[in-house]
């Protein structure tokens, strides 16, 4: 699994003209390379990006014994913080320069429990962008068996620079 270089105080986060200053894919290329870093939640959660196209971004990881439940599964959290990454991340590879996204809502759906431990790949993939919102799905599958652990959707909202 790459390692790309992750934030570890906000010295280290992209800057709001590293952000405004180029596409989204241009943006999340940049992170993907290694030239921006990548956020600190992804160290948190233990997910690196794996890959990064128009519409589509994948990221891949496994949860760790720090990410589960009082009952010893997997925090539905870790399911859900991935997914968002990984739908909300391909809708800013469709947004133009000088815009950027936030998650407006998003809904997550466990197909079944993922045991700590095991690799696995969220992939998002845009169904919509457009000039104010952006539509996409996601799903959470094993690398090694292809299971199905969760799927997700979510709308993300566009915007323009506040400065300009």
């Amino acid at each position: 699994m790459r390692n790309p270089f992750i934030a570890r105080n906000p010295a280290e986060m992209p800057t709001r003209n590293d952000l405004l200053s180029r596409s989204g894919l241009e943006f999340m290329q940049a992170v993907a390379k290694g030239e921006l870093s990548g956020p600190p939640i992804a160290g948190v959660l233990n997910y690196t990006l794996h890959l990064v196209e128009p519409g589509r971004v994948a990221f891949r990881g496994a949860p760790r014994f720090e990410h589960t439940n009082p009952m010893g599964g997997v925090h539905g959290g870790w399911y859900g913080a991935l997914l968002d990454s990984c739908m909300a991340c391909a809708v800013m590879t469709m947004v133009p320069k000088g815009q950027y996204y936030t998650t407006l809502e998003y809904r997550i759906n466990i197909a079944r429990a993922l045991p700590v431990g095991i690799e696995i790949e969220a992939l998002g993939e845009v169904q919509h962008a457009g000039r104010s919102t952006g539509v996409a799905r996601g799903e959470i599958r094993g690398l090694a068996d292809g299971k199905l652990y969760a799927t997700g959707s979510t709308t993300c909202l566009i915007m323009g620079s506040p400065t300009g």
